[in-house]
C-alpha cells in the first residue's frame, strides 16, 4: 500500500497557524538556526546509554528507506523554517558512523539541496572507535563533515568492558590518530567516575587524550539514567567524595593544558568550542530531524516543541507518510524561563540580559524572584548586562535550575 502525504493545502494551513494564530508571547526577532539529524542504529547498546538507539540486528539496517524518510521529513519542515539560515549541522546518534560514505554524502546533498546552509556552517558527525575505516572517514571528510566527536568515554581496558563498548583501548587510539588526522576539529568524549575506577586511572584517561592535542574536550561524570541496564543493575561507582577529587584534578589539570570550560562538561582550546551545542545552550533554534528527534523552533508570537516518532520502523513509515511528528506543543510563558535556565546556566560565562529578552519574549521582571533567591545563596552573580553562574552554582546547577520551574497553577 503506497502511503499517502498530506495534501499542500493541510500542510499549509498549519504552517500559516504557527505564523498567524494568537500566541503567548511577542519576539521581536528570531535566534540562530541549527540542523540536528539522528541515525537511531547502533552495533550494541551500551547499559549507560538513555539515547534513542537501537541494537542493528541482521546483516545491516535499510540504510536507504531511513534516507529516504529522512528527506522526507525534512520536506515537510521545510515551511516552518523557510527564508532562515541554518548555521550548524549536527548527524548523532545512535552511531552514525555506521553510515556509508555513499549515504552520508547523499544525505549531505539533501540538506544542501533543501536549506540555505551557511558556507562557513560547522557540520559534526559523531562517531565510535569501533566503527573507524579511515578511508571512509576521508571519504567523510570530502563530503562536508568538517568536525568529527568521538566517543571514546576511556583508553582502560577494564573499563572498556565494564562499560559496554565495542572498541578496546588500542582501537580506541587508533580512532583519534584517524581523527587528527583527517580534520583539524575534532572532539574527545571521555567519561569518569566509572565502575570501580581510581583516580589515577581517571588520570590516565585524560592524560592520554591530551596527548593527542585535540581542539576539544567533553568530560563527563558517569550518571545512572532511568530505563537503562545500569539503572536496573548499578555498577559500583566512586563515591561522591572521589568523583569530586576527579572532577577539581580535571578542572586544574585542563585549565593548566591550555582549555577553557565553557560548559559544565566542556573544554575547548581557544575559539575551538562546539557552535552547535553553544546555539542550544544559548537557547537557538534547531530542526531535528530523524527517528525520535526533537525540535525547538521560535515564531513572532510563539515558541514551539516537536518530537519525531521514536522507533526506526515507524518513523520511516510515518515520515513517507508525511506524518513524522509524534508530538507537538508550545511552551508558554510559565515554562520559557526555566527551559531557557536549563541552558543558558549550563555556559560558565552565563548570559547577557537581553539574550533573555529576546529569545523568551518576556521581562527580566517575570524571573525577578528568583534572581534574587539565586543571588542571596550566592549562586549567580549579575549586574544590568550579565548574569552568570558562580563557581557554587555550577557545582549545584540543578539546585540553581529549579529556582526558576514554577509550580504549576
Amino acid at each position: 500500500m503506497i502511503p499517502i502525504k498530506p495534501a499542500p493545502a493541510e500542510i499549509g494551513n498549519g504552517v500559516i497557524k504557527a505564523f498567524t494564530s494568537p500566541g503567548s508571547i511577542r519576539l521581536t526577532s528570531l535566534p540562530p538556526l541549527a540542523l540536528y539529524v539522528h541515525f537511531p542504529w547502533c552495533v550494541r547498546k551500551c547499559p549507560y546509554c538513555d539515547f534513542n538507539s537501537h541494537e542493528w540486528k541482521g546483516d545491516t539496517f535499510p540504510e536507504t528507506e531511513y534516507l529516504d524518510a529522512l528527506r522526507a521529513d525534512l520536506e515537510l519542515a521545510l515551511p516552518l523554517v523557510w527564508g532562515r539560515q541554518v548555521h550548524t549541522v549536527f548527524i548523532g546518534g545512535g552511531t552514525p558512523s555506521l553510515l556509508s560514505a555513499a549515504g552520508l554524502d547523499r544525505m549531505l546533498s539533501d540538506v544542501r539541496a533543501l536549506l540555505p546552509l551557511d558556507a562557513d556552517a560547522e557540520i559534526t558527525l559523531e562517531a565510535n572507535p569501533g566503527t573507524f575505516e579511515a578511508a571512509k572517514f576521508a571519504q567523510f571528510r570530502a563530503s562536508g563533515v568538517n568536525r568529527l566527536s568521538v566517543g571514546i568515554q576511556s583508553f582502560n581496558e577494564a573499563h572498556l568492558k565494564a562499560l559496554g563498548r565495542i572498541h578496546d583501548s588500542t582501537q580506541a587510539r587508533h580512532a583519534v590518530d584517524v581523527a587528527a588526522t583527517t580534520f583539524d576539529n575534532f572532539n574527545l568524549d571521555l567519561m569518569f567516575a566509572l565502575p570501580q575506577q581510581t583516580l589515577a586511572e581517571c588520570q590516565a584517561d585524560v592524560e592520554t587524550a591530551l596527548s593527542f592535542a585535540p581542539p576539544h574536550l567533553s568530560l563527563y561524570h558517569l550518571t545512572l539514567e532511568p530505563n537503562t541496564l545500569f539503572a536496573k543493575f548499578p555498577p559500583a561507582l566512586p563515591d561522591d567524595d572521589a568523583s569530586a577529587d576527579m572532577q577539581d584534578w580535571i578542572h586544574e589539570r585542563m585549565t593548566a593544558a591550555g582549555y577553557g570550560r565553557y560548559e559544565v562538561s566542556a573544554y575547548a582550546q581557544p575559539h575551538r568550542q562546539s557552535k552547535h551545542n553553544l546555539n542550544y545552550w544559548r537557547f537557538g533554534d534547531y530542526l531535528g530531524i530523524g527517528a525520535g528527534a526533537h525540535t525547538k523552533l521560535s515564531f513572532p508570537n510563539r515558541v514551539l516543541r516537536q518530537v519525531r516518532y521514536k522507533h526506526p520502523t515507524t518513523f520511516i513509515e510515518q515520515a513517507m507518510a508525511g506524518t513524522a511528528v509524534q508530538e507537538e506543543h508550545e511552551v508558554g510563558p510559565r515554562d520559557l524561563p526555566f527551559e531557557f535556565m536549563l541552558n543558558a546556566l549550563r555556559l560558565t560565562e552565563g548570559f547577557p540580559v537581553h539574550r533573555f529578552i529576546e529569545r523568551t519574549g518576556l521581562s527580566m521582571t517575570s524571573i525577578e524572584p528568583a534572581l534574587q533567591e539565586a543571588e542571596r545563596r550566592k549562586l549567580i552573580t549579575r549586574d544590568h548586562e550579565k548574569i552568570a553562574p558562580t563557581p557554587l552554582g555550577q557545582a549545584f546547577l540543578n539546585d540553581l535550575q529549579g529556582l526558576f520551574l514554577k509550580d504549576p497553577q
